[in-house]
């Protein structure tokens, strides 16, 4: 059997403002046809399908005509929610879809697989959606196997696998188990979720994913191998300039008779290039530059000591898919090494005390001389005053 694992198609996110729908829907198209030269049997989505909670009717639309595209190929689908959809919005159509098109959203029928056979007998497809404790204790009160009660999504994956283990043991045959989670092993550097970044980490051990032929993960937006037969596919589209050198595409699964036979990377097109261009504004606007990244999606970082006037429509004269720009002075490195507190308390005077906060605020770089001038005028002015009360 052939299977193709993809994973976080996030439809209806927004890119720096950006609609990614005519793009994604691109790269969909893009997968539907590698689906059909690849004699793909199955298409496994692992979770994330849509961006949010409440999808738009474009997102709906642009989900629906994927998921024919793929089922015209002769492909089963098999799909379960992440974090960033809606269990109930996502699979509320499950038992109106198409013969072929699963929607596996219930957390309660983890242990229940969708069965397809081939030439070597029969897969069982275990789908796990994305499973927040808080949330799903509830259907679980007895707790785990050991009778503790679920507080951590990893106690929560180790049960869900628990149950994907007993109805293996009812259902003889190759797996496949599908989960969206933050397992144990993944290269933090590889693109991950807003709310991993932001400190949600509750990590899934690799030995609770022991038992299927094959495990496919959602959750991380760049490949990765966990072992062999432990994978995740990321995202398809680039989703942040922090993913711009990160492939995109899908895992190509082969089952023999006996198991895990073989996993090839089947990359995507990537529809605009994203690229991070640092140094002096006035070179990030070279003619070079310029010439070579046109039609990309930028992100300027300028290192002019000072901030330079209205940058962002200076860099889209030159660069119309200019979607972000920071400024970061560079900085001398014994006066970074040299604390704020540590200037202050060397100042004597108030004109010494001002320098001190600018070269702070200004990452090391002072007044002017015309700066310079103009402060001391000012201190002067306020002695003047003092002077006369």
């Amino acid at each position: 059997m052939r299977i193709l694992h993809t994973s976080d198609w996030h439809i209806g996110r927004t890119f720096h403002g950006h609609s990614t729908m005519d793009a994604l829907a691109e790269v969909l198209a893009a997968l539907t046809a590698q689906v059909q030269e690849n004699a793909v049997d199955v298409v496994v989505v692992a979770g994330d399908v849509f961006d949010s909670a409440t999808p738009s009717g474009p997102a709906y639309t642009l989900l629906g005509d994927a998921l024919v595209a793929l089922h015209e190929t002769g492909a089963r689908v098999i799909m379960t929610s992440g974090n960033h959809d809606s269990a109930a919005r996502l699979g509320f159509q499950a038992r109106l879809l198409r013969d072929g098109i699963h929607v596996l959203t219930d957390p309660l029928a983890v242990g229940e697989p969708i069965t397809i056979a081939d030439a070597d007998g029969p897969v069982h497809f275990f789908g796990i959606p994305y499973l927040e404790p808080a949330i799903v204790r509830q259907h679980w009160p007895e707790g785990d196997a050991e009778g503790r009660q679920l507080r951590t999504q990893a106690q929560t994956m180790a049960h869900a696998m628990h149950l994907v283990r007993v109805g293996m043991a009812q259902h003889s045959g190759r797996s496949v188990a599908i989960a969206h989670c933050f397992a144990a092993g993944v290269d933090a550097t590889i693109g991950l979720e807003r709310e991993v970044r932001q400190g949600g980490l509750d990590v899934v051990p690799l030995s609770v994913f022991d038992g299927p032929d094959y495990v496919a993960l959602g959750h991380i937006h760049g490949r990765q191998q966990i072992s062999e037969r432990v994978r995740y596919a990321g995202a398809p589209l680039h989703y942040s300039f922090g993913e711009q050198h990160k492939p995109r595409g899908s895992w190509l699964v082969d089952l023999d008779a006996d198991g895990l036979a073989g996993v090839e990377w089947l990359e995507l097109p990537v529809p605009r290039r994203l690229v991070t261009l640092t140094g002096p504004l006035e070179e990030i606007l070279s003619e070079a530059n310029v010439a070579a990244h046109i039609d990309d999606w930028v992100c300027a970082i300028y290192t002019d000591a000072a901030p330079q006037a209205e940058p962002m429509r200076r860099l889209r004269e030159s660069f119309p898919f200019c979607a972000m720009v920071q400024h970061q002075p560079e900085v001398v490195a014994e006066e970074r090494e040299r604390s704020y507190s540590q200037r202050l308390r060397a100042a004597v005077t108030d004109a010494e005390r001002i320098d001190a906060f600018l070269e702070h605020v200004r990452a090391g770089h002072g007044p002017t001389e015309t700066e310079s001038r103009l402060i001391r005028a000012v201190l002067d002015d306020r002695v003047r005053a003092e002077a006369l009360v």
